[in-house]
């Protein structure tokens, strides 16, 4: 019978207890949820460079834009973004995404202020004056495809001091792509060393 009453106070304040530690609760789950308002309403920080895109991205201008878009998605396995063109078709900015790489490029287009040069193509230009970078998992095959697809090799591939195989092509348009895969891991010290040794060495007087 002890053991009984016992049992029966100890559940007697248990339930007395109850509702004051829901009471305690109550506040607690009201300051979370006011909290999580605001925190919801609180407008999301912008960016400054927004996570898509790395701190420098080439733009290229290049005619026609949308043929080379079709070369860049072919040869490079470029994935088409946001393109915005005019009613006669002129590209005025489109976006590629080769890698982990965003591509800006625009067909020609009269300077858009007084002050401003105009924006032309290589093949209209005469020339380029810079290259794009690529790095891809299998140099030879890209340069290949490249080259069957109208490229001109400008250079041969070639594993290079610095520890990349290493080549040029020249695209359709005029623009010029360095494409490597890299091999090698090096220090500068190496790298210094590695191109002395690859440096012809002088005639005899």
């Amino acid at each position: 019978m002890a053991r009984s009453a016992s049992r029966g106070a100890k559940k007697t304040a248990r339930a007395k207890k109850a509702p004051a530690k829901a009471a305690r609760r109550a506040p607690a789950r009201k300051t979370a949820a006011r909290k999580a308002v605001k925190k919801a309403s609180k407008p999301k920080k912008v960016q400054a460079v927004p996570a898509m895109y790395g701190s420098i991205t080439p733009h290229l201008i290049v005619s026609p834009a949308r043929e080379a878009i079709a070369f860049y998605t072919q040869v490079f396995g470029a994935k088409p973004g946001l393109v915005m063109d005019r009613p006669d078709g002129v590209i005025m900015h489109a976006e590629l995404k080769i890698g982990d790489s965003i591509v800006m490029l625009a067909d020609e287009q009269p300077p858009m202020t007084p002050n401003a040069s105009a924006r032309k193509s290589p093949k209209n230009m005469g020339g380029t004056t810079s290259a794009v970078m690529l790095y891809v998992k299998d140099a030879d095959a890209t340069y290949a495809k490249a080259v069957a697809a109208g490229a001109t090799g400008v250079m041969p591939l070639a594993d290079m001091f610095w520890g990349d195989r290493y080549g040029q092509i020249e695209d359709p348009f005029g623009h010029v792509w360095s494409i490597a895969t890299h091999l090698k891991d090096m220090t500068p010290k190496e790298m210094k060393a590695a191109a002395m040794s690859a440096r012809p060495s002088a005639p005899d007087a």
